[in-house]
């Protein structure tokens, strides 16, 4: 795997399965699994890639790859993610400590 280019902005799918280690057959498959990656069609109707769409497959491969995960636990994995990403981190942090809280409760 390679890092991504700081200079490009947008990529095809054979440079992104270089960067990302992939074949582009995978790519396809998890597009179609993951609804967080949705590349644009190229006027040429190739598909093109955003920066954070990378970051989100490189993250996907991760799930995968090195924690072993299923589609579906990695499907599950980011939609938790998501849903936390609005929340600030004080506002995060106070409810793992709720959390926390109630989980002492429960075993006292």
């Amino acid at each position: 795997m390679e890092l991504i280019p700081e200079d490009k902005r947008f990529f095809r799918i054979g440079e992104v399965s270089r960067i990302i280690g992939v074949e582009p057959y995978v790519l396809r498959y998890w597009e179609s699994e993951f609804p967080q990656i949705r590349p644009r069609r190229a006027d040429s109707n190739q598909r093109t890639y955003q920066r954070k769409d990378l970051e989100k497959i490189m993250e996907i491969k991760r799930l995968l790859y090195e924690e072993k995960m299923t589609i579906e636990g990695a499907k599950k994995r980011l939609r938790q993610k998501d849903a936390f990403a609005h929340l600030s981190p004080e506002s995060l942090l106070s409810d793992i400590e709720y959390e926390l809280k109630e989980i002492l409760q429960i075993l006292k």
